[in-house]
């Protein structure tokens, strides 16, 4: 039986890591030094698409994707850029990015609110 539950898990990333909210996200869109990395499964985003520019990373293969080292490096993750990380409610991304810290990540951020926030907040939407 777990000791720590997974809302007990986000609520600890969550005091540990950047959010920017929906609103303010919503408007580094387009931004060239800022990557939105969308870290829902695949049927996710075939549903409703993603934010337009950002990189689809299912959340199993993030950390290696974002590994320089790793043999399945994502060159669209390299250091440099701002990383936002989202996914459906806020709650993936902010695992994700403790995790991307964690690795030595710096500039690593993600929305609480997920893929609909972004939306209602007027991000731009493309279909994948």
């Amino acid at each position: 039986m777990p000791t720590r539950t997974s809302k007990q898990l986000v609520s600890e990333a969550n005091a540990l890591v950047e959010t920017i909210a929906p609103e303010d996200a919503a408007k580094l869109v387009g931004n060239p030094e800022v990557r939105f990395v969308d870290i829902r499964e695949p049927g996710e985003v075939a549903k409703s698409g993603l934010v337009a520019g950002a990189v689809h990373v299912p959340r199993g293969l993030l950390e290696f994707q974002v590994d320089p080292e790793s043999p399945t490096h994502n060159v669209k993750l390299a250091a440099g850029s701002r990383l936002v990380l989202y996914c459906g409610s806020g709650a993936r991304s902010a695992l994700a990015a403790k995790s991307l810290k964690e690795m030595g990540v710096e500039n690593v951020a993600h929305v609480p609110g997920g893929f609909a926030a972004l939306k209602d907040a007027g991000a731009s939407i493309a279909l994948e």
